[in-house]
């Protein structure tokens, strides 16, 4: 097995600003692998949220090398890392291997349906109100689009603007941990009244028991409080949703058991990405097939995409070609 690792710098179009960060290109990290005339490939994108980059990342992946290189399959390498960037990576050449070796799609080695088209959220990033309004006008077309907040008096202004300028659109705001329980107290009521369908993350990770029993009039999300099954029980009487990503779970393998398990749970299930390119997207299509809401517009967001990309028309995903992924 050759086993090779690489970071590419991908340039996003324009400037994604959340409430913690803003970016105009993001770096991703790359793992291939070959198995005779077989390549399978996976990308993962490092989040400084979680301590995250691409050094740590190609570390991580460094240090499971011998194992790699022995043969090892995905059951193996759930214990090799640590849910995470690096395991997502993995994972996903893994299975693209396994279906380019076996000629068999990775949907059916998976006992899943095959990949259809989805509904995919389109960001909107953090910006004064008067250029939300221009560019939700830009926008309006698309059935499901993204808000991202910045936890300041502005916040319920954003979301009018986008909603005034994309009527026929369902709504979705991220706070990404930057609202208190009084904020949301006092926003959700009203962005209830506007189409919002979901608030994602609105109080940090490992403070949010103030949401332990708390009746939103809008459905919860919860994206940072989430990583894999590991972190469901926690959540019972916190949110409503979950926000599923590769990243954070380490893999399709395991998005995929936590989707299960989540849904067994009685939580709804959001599928999302971080900055990245259609070899990230593919596989989180699939396991985002059975979602309430997707947010796969990653490589949308960025000023150009892989060969064999992922096809993006007025918010609708095509699958992937198999020749890209899976």
């Amino acid at each position: 097995m050759i086993y090779l690792i690489r970071t590419e710098r991908w340039p996003v179009a324009g400037v994604f600003r959340i409430a913690r960060r803003s970016a105009t290109e993001t770096d991703v990290v790359v793992v291939e692998l070959r198995d005779g005339d077989a390549v399978g490939r996976g990308e993962c994108g490092p989040n400084m949220r979680y301590g995250e980059s691409a050094e740590s990342v190609t570390a991580q992946l460094e240090a499971v090398r011998d194992a790699v290189e022995s043969g090892i399959g995905r059951e193996a390498a759930q214990a090799l890392l640590p849910h995470g960037a690096a395991r997502n990576a993995l994972d996903c050449a893994l299975w693209d291997l396994e279906a380019k070796k076996t000629g068999i799609p990775v949907w059916t080695l998976a006992n899943r349906n095959r990949p259809g088209p989805l509904v995919t959220a389109f960001t909107l990033s953090i910006d004064t109100p008067e250029n939300l309004l221009a560019a939700a006008e830009a926008v309006a077309d698309r059935p499901l689009l993204k808000i991202k907040l910045a936890g300041d008096e502005h916040d319920l202004t954003r979301i009018r603007a986008v909603s005034a300028a994309a009527q026929r659109a369902r709504l979705i705001v991220d706070a990404n941990e930057a609202l208190t329980i009084e904020t949301l107290d006092y926003l959700a009521p009203r962005l209830a009244l506007l189409r919002v369908d979901l608030i994602e993350q609105p109080l940090p990770a490992g403070k949010d028991e103030d949401l332990r029993g708390y009746a939103s009039p809008v459905p919860l999300c919860a994206d940072e409080s989430l990583h894999d099954r590991g972190s469901l029980d926690d959540l019972a009487g916190k949110y409503q949703a979950v926000n599923i990503k590769l990243d954070k779970a380490g893999g399709l393998t395991e998005a995929l058991a936590t989707a299960d398990a989540a849904r067994a749970r009685g939580l709804k299930l959001m599928v999302g990405c971080m900055l990245g390119t259609s070899l990230a997207m593919a596989p989180a299509m699939l396991a985002a097939q059975e979602a309430s809401w997707i947010d796969l517009d990653g490589a949308w967001l960025l000023a150009r995409d892989r060969e064999n990309g992922i096809r993006y028309e007025r918010g609708v995903m095509q699958p992937a070609p198999r020749v890209l992924w899976g």
